[in-house]
């Protein structure tokens, strides 16, 4: 990496507008932002010119679920593969979920950093799986500031699964209190998983075992119901709270009543909602099945409509994508037998920015709001923006050449997971990363990898609402 690197040329866009402006870097951070610079005084100025393109600050993931054990099989992507896959397609910085299950908190994250350490291309931060709490709720804060102290400000707590992930409302309560008093952030998965259970029954009762019996057994009114509930009680304790992986427009109608009421909720959604429906379900195609299920056109446009108006503030991935192979033997190991042993989830960290530009393309989405749901909110939601999410002096030189006359097949021959398949196969975007830049260093060029070093990726300790 030089001491110096010049982005010369571009159009700037963040949540300070749309300008041309050059970006200098020094020793990995932005250093100035300003029509004409130079970087006199500087040995070995390395020049990227951006030739008119866009320059953006590196897009954050906030949903990442990089080689996660599911039963007999695992993710398809480690942080090797899959933060190689995100730098190709321009996001500069990951945030995974830590811990599979049950294990002690301070072991999922040991565990985590192993995964990480040696293997990251880009950076990364984690939030934490909880399952559990102390019932002494001034035990249950000790153990949320000792998160913070450990850089990790956000947890995840599921409403679905029981018997393995799924918390009750008292465990949930008891965090949201805990975290209005440390600045911890909760996010749920939400789902009611009690009803859920009842559908599923009936669906394999009566003899529906394929795909296509997911979006029955699994809803939007559950997705509705639960963010409702979530909402009511995180309404109780004034707290902060973040509902994953938003799929349908009856959830989104529990998001925004939960904020009329006054409820500080937030809510992200990812590309596979705004892209993808039912249809492949009803195929019965295995490699589309995910929790929440793919929904309707109906809910698809009220999610792109909500993502241009700010109801849906992130986009974000739940990248968890696995083997054709790995999905047919199932969770057990030797095939599945219905739908509930399918390894749920789809690929998206190299394909979510394009896929976001392509709202801009059709109209849906101003510059300024692409660049806020893939990067700004992302981080200052997340507790990233003293460090990233924008392209000002002093952040880190976390930037993005968006060439918007790019195009690119999104096969899984043109992309950089280890996924043998791609839910998007045949599509071709408009618009893809030209250079991508972490901390001052280019890590893919043309959306492919430039030399990038494994383990390179630092980790990006965040800091708890409130905090300075």
């Amino acid at each position: 990496m030089s001491d110096y690197m010049l982005v010369r040329g571009g159009t700037v866009v963040d949540e300070d507008g749309t300008r041309r402006a050059d970006v200098l870097v020094r020793e990995g951070r932005i250093a100035a932002v300003a029509p004409g610079l130079t970087a006199d005084g500087g040995a070995g100025v390395e020049v990227v010119d951006a030739g008119g393109a866009y320059v953006v600050p590196g897009g954050i993931d906030v949903h990442t679920h990089f080689a996660l054990p599911v039963g007999a099989v695992t993710s398809a992507d480690d942080f090797e593969s899959g933060t190689l896959a995100a730098a190709c397609g321009g996001t500069t910085c990951v945030v995974d979920f830590a811990g599979a299950g049950r294990e002690p908190w301070q072991e999922a994250l040991e565990t985590w950093h192993d995964r990480a350490r040696d293997r990251a291309v880009v950076d990364y931060g984690f939030h934490l799986t909880v399952t559990e709490l102390p019932e002494d709720l001034d035990a249950a804060v000790d153990r949320f500031a000792e998160f913070l102290r450990h850089g990790v400000a956000s947890v995840k707590l599921y409403l679905a699964y029981p018997e393995r992930l799924m918390v009750d409302d008292e465990t949930l309560a008891r965090a949201l209190a805990a975290a209005r008093r440390t600045g911890m952030r909760v996010c749920v998965h939400a789902e009611d998983g009690a009803t859920v259970e009842t559908l599923v029954a009936q669906a394999i009762a009566a003899g529906r075992t394929g795909p296509d019996a997911v979006p029955s057994a699994r809803p939007a009114s559950v997705e509705a119901a639960a963010i409702h509930r979530a909402a009511v009680l995180a309404g109780v304790a004034d707290a902060w709270l973040y509902v994953v992986h938003l799929s349908s427009a009856a959830g989104l109608q529990a998001v925004r009543n939960a904020r009329a009421a006054g409820i500080d909720v937030h809510a992200e959604t990812c590309p596979h909602y705004l892209y993808l429906d039912a249809a492949h379900l009803a195929a019965g195609e295995q490699d589309f099945v995910c929790a929440p299920p793919l929904r309707s056109a109906d809910d698809r446009a009220a999610l792109w409509g909500a993502l241009a108006e700010g109801d849906v503030e992130v986009l974000a991935t739940d990248h968890c994508p696995f083997t054709e192979a790995d999905r047919r033997r199932g969770t057990g190991g030797e095939g599945w037998s219905d739908f509930r042993q399918i390894p749920g989830g789809l690929s998206g960290v190299e394909t979510r920015l394009s896929l976001a530009y392509q709202g801009v393309v059709d109209g849906r989405l101003s510059l300024e709001r692409w660049v806020e749901v893939t990067a700004g909110a992302p981080a200052r939601l997340f507790g990233l923006d003293g460090a990233k999410g924008a392209v000002r002096r002093g952040l880190d030189a976390d930037l993005v050449v968006f060439d918007p006359g790019a195009s690119r097949a999104l096969d899984a021959r043109t992309l950089h997971s280890r996924c043998d398949h791609s839910p998007y196969a045949g599509r071709v975007v408009t618009g893809w990363p030209a250079v991508t830049i972490s901390r001052g260093e280019v890590v893919a060029v043309a959306g492919e990898p430039a030399d990038p070093r494994p383990g390179r990726g630092r980790f990006v300790r965040r800091r708890g609402l409130g905090a300075a």
